[in-house]
């Protein structure tokens, strides 16, 4: 928050002469001295109009006005007030510039800010941490002066009144289908006594947002719940709970809350060591629910909140939070951090990188290596010279949330959405949204899926599809190739391969409904994921990540045999597609022997054109007959 040198006390002009020699003027602005050190602003303006109409060009009672305004919050009244005091007398004292400069930067009057920051800097023997304020003031107002010339796309809409009611609403999340918003709540209870915070959801409908609903036990509760985030999946959802005497390590720690079908498990508290004894608050969780990005103030951080990260271990345990450094965090406030699905795109608030003042939203973007940029300003009129937090960017990167007080709302604080402008966007994400059930019963499965990246062989997401109805939701960013596998004990396995161009229609997710098989005699796999080169039997190095997964599958079924099969589509000779499919299935068969599965398990046979599962009058119809599939040849 910017800091305002406002503060007068008596002692101020006791040991000084006054402006005036007006007695009348002198006794007024005295009983008004009482007033203000008693922060009674109104009774202390009404001594010191008096003063002022006793002297015209009574300075200190100008300078003490503008005090009162400020505190007030009546900024235009106190610039008045400001630029009377330099007026009658540029020396009267060494801050009044400062004063001044202070209170037309927190009106978005950055010029004139600047240009009275620069008078103040030229004074002699001033305070030297107020020096360093006006310093830090003064590269923010010529930020904002220059921003203010260059205003960035920006057009909020209400998200309306199912949604937005008279009381507080923040802290919008959406999954990554963008057809679930949770946001909290600060509503009136007691007949207006005191807030409850709590939790709310509203879902996508045709004609906008349904009519929220209180999210409910056991995650609401008597005590106030808050600064909320959400898988991309929609079931896990982290928050903060303060002040819970028995499950508490501080005065506010993380819980995560788990969801199966429409129903939200008790919420755990996280425990150490990311909670700890002091303040911990507003997480942010990646897509796959494995990085959780956090505020605290806890030691070891760069002063005021900084922003923290701790990973998800294979063996379920958080591992101790990493101060994010400082080319994010300063010895200032950074909050509400934000990491968007792509997984490498944040976006945090901070009163301590330069910006159009109070808390600006900044974004940052994490290199290859793990390195975070420069974080950039938003920008006005995104920035203003109010406070901005709270922002969340929906997983296709066109549209952003946030919580504003501006005018036309419904109440103290309503949801607004906007079309974020491209170069603050993050990588293009989309999705992947499914059921998972049981080919024979339809009963929905809780399977273990993987999405690994073909290039890298990273496992980029690994969870279970949900046990009660089955369904899944994997993101997936754009200008990558990935395979999908879906996997269950005593069933065969499912793959499918992903290409994701740059420029990929982000409207058009894709929807997948997998019904796994049983092991059983007979039954076939199409491997989606295994690549030779054109009209060779070569297996191409992105072909591991499927072999593996085949491997495993055979050391998991002891028992079970199958046969290779590798078809191809009606391009060329028969006789040639006939040995090319049989090479390739010998290759297969090579893999797995090299890596431990014993030989007599698999056989292998070439078929060539004669099996195809599509037309081959069409390219995509030839690249599905052109593949590469296993056939159990026993029963489990």
């Amino acid at each position: 928050m910017l800091l305002l040198a406002l503060v007068v006390s008596t002692s101020s002009f006791a040991q000084r002469d006054y402006s005036t020699n007006s007695k009348k003027a002198i006794s007024n602005f005295e009983e008004a001295l009482k007033y203000y050190s008693s922060k009674r602003n109104a009774e202390a303006l009404e001594y010191l109009q008096k003063a002022i109409k006793a002297d015209e060009r009574f300075v200190e009672a100008y300078s003490v006005s503008g005090d009162c305004y400020a505190d007030l919050g009546d900024f235009d009244k106190a610039i008045a007030n400001y630029k009377k005091v330099v007026e009658l007398n540029p020396d009267f004292m060494a801050t009044s510039y400062k004063q001044l400069a202070d209170v037309q930067f927190m009106t978005g009057d950055y010029e004139s800010s600047a240009e009275n920051y620069k008078i103040f800097l030229t004074k002699k023997r001033v305070n030297p941490k107020i020096m360093e304020q006006a310093e830090r003031s003064l590269k923010n107002a010529e930020f904002g002066a220059e921003a203010k010339k260059k205003p960035v796309p920006f057009e909020p809409k209400n998200l309306g009144s199912n949604v937005n009611t008279e009381d507080f609403e923040y802290f919008p999340v959406l999954t990554a289908d963008e057809q679930t918003l949770v946001f909290t709540r600060n509503k009136r209870r007691n007949g207006g006594l005191d807030y409850q915070e709590d939790f709310y959801v509203s879902f996508a409908g045709d004609d906008g947002w349904t009519t929220s609903r209180n999210l409910g036990s056991p995650i609401n509760t008597d005590d106030n719940e808050g600064a909320q985030t959400i898988t991309a999946d929609g079931k896990q959802l982290f928050f903060i709970g303060c002040n819970r005497k028995q499950t508490g390590l501080g005065s506010c720690d993380i819980y995560r809350s788990m969801r199966n079908g429409d129903k939200w498990g008790i919420p755990e508290n996280l425990g150490a060591p990311v909670n700890s004894s002091k303040w911990e608050s507003q997480p942010s969780i990646s897509a796959d629910g494995k990085t959780l990005y956090f505020v605290s103030n806890r030691s070891g951080g760069l002063g005021g909140m900084d922003i923290w990260v701790t990973r998800l271990a294979p063996n379920g345990e958080w591992s101790v939070p990493r101060n994010l450094g400082d080319i994010i965090n300063t010895p200032f406030s950074e909050e509400t951090p934000f990491i968007h699905p792509d997984g490498k795109t944040l976006y945090f608030t901070s009163n301590g990188h330069v910006g159009m003042g109070g808390k600006d939203i900044f974004v940052t973007r994490m290199d290859s290596v793990g390195n975070w940029s420069t974080p950039v300003n938003l920008g006005y009129p995104i920035n203003t010279w109010k406070d901005e937090q709270g922002l969340f960017v929906v997983a296709s990167g066109k549209t952003a949330y946030f919580s504003s007080d501006r005018d036309g709302g419904a109440g103290k604080l309503d949801l607004y959405s906007f079309e974020l402008y491209p170069d603050a966007r993050p990588t293009q994400v989309t999705y992947v949204k499914g059921k998972v059930t049981d080919k024979l019963t339809g009963d929905p499965l809780a399977a273990r899926f993987e999405l690994i990246d073909v290039e890298t062989s990273e496992v980029v997401v690994e969870s279970t599809s949900d046990a009660v109805n089955g369904s899944f939701l994997v993101t997936l960013p754009v200008n990558h190739d990935y395979a999908l596998n879906i996997s269950k004990d005593k069933y065969l396995f499912y793959s499918e391969h992903f290409s994701l161009p740059a420029q990929h229609d982000m409207s058009k997710p894709y929807r997948m409904d997998v019904k796994l098989q049983p092991i059983k005699f007979g039954e076939k796999v199409v491997l989606k994921n295994i690549f030779f080169e054109t009209a060779s039997y070569e297996l191409l190095p992105e072909s591991r990540v499927e072999l593996d997964k085949l491997v495993a599958f055979m050391n998991n079924n002891p028992t079970i045999r199958i046969e290779i099969g590798g078809h191809t589509d009606n391009v060329g000779k028969p006789e040639d597609n006939q040995l090319l499919s049989e090479n390739r299935s010998r290759s297969v068969r090579a893999y797995l022997i090299d890596h431990g599965i014993v030989a007599d398990r698999i056989q292998y046979k070439g078929y060539g054109e004669e099996q195809p599962i599509d037309t081959n009058e069409t390219p995509e119809g030839r690249a599905n007959n052109r593949r590469t599939e296993f056939k159990v040849l026993n029963g489990e």
